[in-house]
């Protein structure tokens, strides 16, 4: 099965263009594994199935003291990858670490990415051109490309205007095609990152890729103040596939309170949030 028909597929089965980010605001890592795997085992039970997950690489490495020979953020990031692939079997997940290098090194990241961790996408900054990106483009896996992100710094590069008048991040949209073109020919597939904070930015991109079956990543929905439902209005203006979009929500779905104690009605809490975002995420 290519990354295309796994993500129609997942869509079709959760009914829904939801992702989960998964970015544990804890400490400890023992206390991360011990909550998502509640939290994951009432989601099943609740038959809440996002139709992607998205674990931050960032917020797990941070735990980890190589020096010291303790690696508590990896193990961590392992014991919930597991309970993933146990529970929800059929559900793609994105490795979030944007990675991008010189050719060598990015190969090495993509072997980070697949090989080390088994995902099946993971997110790529396009900054350094074409041959930072194709080593990404492995068979049966697939990469999202940062086009226009969420942050409110993203508009500092992103939105330069160009000498043909575009902006800077309308080019990058552009390149991601032609990538795809190439990465499709080594039965691959690349997306794009486009926040869900920038609506009619993001209405122009699905335009753009709707023809090409590029898939959409659309973090920022949530605490960055992104809103499912005008997300997937714009991507109905557009003419854009929904399957293949995933509508992603973090820190609202996972950490939805204050502090570092985790309150005694946590698991309830996020579970609302979930079904709230499957629900307005509906396809």
């Amino acid at each position: 099965m290519n990354m295309i028909e796994k993500l129609r597929g997942s869509a079709i089965a959760c009914g829904n263009c939801a992702c989960m980010g998964i970015d544990p605001a804890f400490k400890d890592a023992a206390a991360a594994v011990a909550f998502f795997s509640e939290l994951l085992d009432s989601m099943k039970a609740h038959s809440l199935f996002p139709a992607a997950f998205k674990p931050n690489l960032g917020y797990f490495s941070c735990l980890d003291r190589p020096l010291e020979g303790r690696f508590d953020g990896s193990r961590a990031l392992a014991s919930i990858l597991s309970l993933v692939h146990q529970k929800f079997p059929l559900v793609p997940v994105i490795l979030d670490s944007k990675r991008a290098d010189i050719a060598r090194s990015s190969l090495n990241y993509a072997i980070e990415a697949f090989d080390c961790w088994k995902a099946d996408m993971v997110t790529v900054s396009g900054y350094m051109g074409e041959d930072s990106v194709m080593p990404f483009a492995f068979q049966g896996r697939g990469a999202y490309i940062l086009v226009r992100t969420s942050n409110p710094g993203g508009k500092d590069l992103q939105n330069l205007e160009m000498k043909d008048s575009r902006m800077l991040f309308e080019h990058v949209a552009s390149n991601v095609i032609g990538y795809n073109d190439k990465a499709r020919k080594q039965g691959s597939v690349f997306g794009a990152v486009h926040g869900a904070t920038n609506l009619s930015e993001l209405e122009d991109a699905a335009r753009l890729f709707a023809s090409h079956e590029i898939p959409l990543l659309i973090p920022g929905v949530g605490s960055q103040g992104g809103s499912a439902p005008e997300v997937l209005a714009a991507q109905e203006r557009a003419g854009y596939e929904k399957a293949l979009a995933r509508v992603n929500s973090s820190s609202r779905l996972t950490h939805p309170w204050k502090g570092d104690d985790i309150p005694s009605d946590a698991i309830p809490m996020c579970l609302g949030n979930i079904e709230k975002l499957l629900d307005e995420c509906r396809c």
